[in-house]
């Protein structure tokens, strides 16, 4: 099938286009952008001409950042495209809710995806947890920005969620993996004087489960997950997802990494003539955001 990829910054290019180049399912046939470019590829700067100039493109992959996204989204829709979505799916849940009754009424794929529950030892933790309860869990995830996100300032406004960009990849593995269901209980949120979304948070969670993010981490970058049941079962998670471990043993892991199995997700909904979207993680950021006490952290630069 040929897919069109919309935001070509820094994921489209390290993720998505290998992803897309490996596949014996996709052709990368045009890119909108409007900066970017791939070698190759027929590149626009503007949507609705790429939709006018390309209908033999019936998939488009969204990059770009979450708050601009709805209305390329909504015009793909609106032309008969399957979509799919970068995490987080949008800046909101009600416009992404919209997204979703959209497709529908079109009768359209629309994938919100999450890359991290596709690391390849989510599938081994969820398995190793199932029919158990729950005793605690944590997770720590801290990163820095500035390796990861570098001066690209749109993190740290309205819609950028802050530490909660990479912490919304955890909330989506413990969303899957979890037997039951949490909610929030309570947070607390540093967000640097001069910008508008936090820099690091402290959460405790239903369910006996706590959560530490942090963005300003030097050193060894930490993202990982603890989970021990009742029945003194411990099942740990490394690297992003991409490693279990179960009472010590290292577990048999996915052959396919994070955005090949996205793709591959997204082929299987098409031809099935499916949608995909679940937003139970972007549920805890805007609870997160509701109910989390704020503290002022020193003012942040680049």
């Amino acid at each position: 099938m040929k897919v069109a990829l919309v935001g070509i910054g820094k994921i489209a290019v390290d993720q998505h286009v290998p992803s897309i180049a490996a596949s014996g399912d996709w052709e990368l046939a045009a890119t909108v952008s409007r900066s970017g470019t791939v070698d190759g590829v027929p590149s626009y700067t503007d949507i609705d001409t790429m939709l006018v100039e390309h209908a033999d493109i019936g998939v488009v992959s969204l990059c770009l950042p979450p708050v601009p996204r709805f209305d390329y989204a909504a015009a793909c829709l609106r032309a008969g495209r399957h979509v799919m979505l970068e995490k987080p799916p949008g800046a909101t849940l009600a416009e992404v809710h919209a997204l979703e009754a959209m497709a529908r009424e079109a009768g359209t794929t629309l994938f919100a995806t999450w890359h991290s529950r596709m690391a390849k030892g989510v599938a081994a933790a969820k398995a190793a947890l199932a029919g158990k309860t729950i005793e605690r869990a944590h997770i720590d995830w801290k990163e820095n920005v500035r390796q990861w996100h570098p001066h690209q300032d749109w993190v740290f406004e309205p819609g950028g969620m802050g530490v909660l960009d990479p912490g919304i990849n955890a909330l989506s593995i413990l969303t899957e993996v979890l037997p039951v269901p949490v909610h929030l209980k309570s947070g607390v949120m540093q967000v640097p004087t001069n910008r508008q979304t936090p820099i690091s948070a402290e959460l405790t969670f239903t369910g006996g489960v706590t959560a530490s993010l942090d963005w300003l981490k030097d050193g060894e970058q930490l993202w990982q997950m603890q989970f021990t049941a009742t029945d003194g079962t411990v099942v740990e998670l490394f690297d992003g997802g991409n490693r279990c471990v179960v009472d010590g043993v290292d577990q048999p892991i996915a052959v396919l990494g994070e955005y090949p199995a996205l793709y591959a997700r997204m082929a299987d909904l098409v031809a099935k003539g499916q949608s995909d979207v679940d937003l139970a993680p972007m549920v805890h950021v805007s609870d997160i955001m509701i109910l989390c006490h704020r503290e002022s952290a020193p003012a942040f630069d680049w």
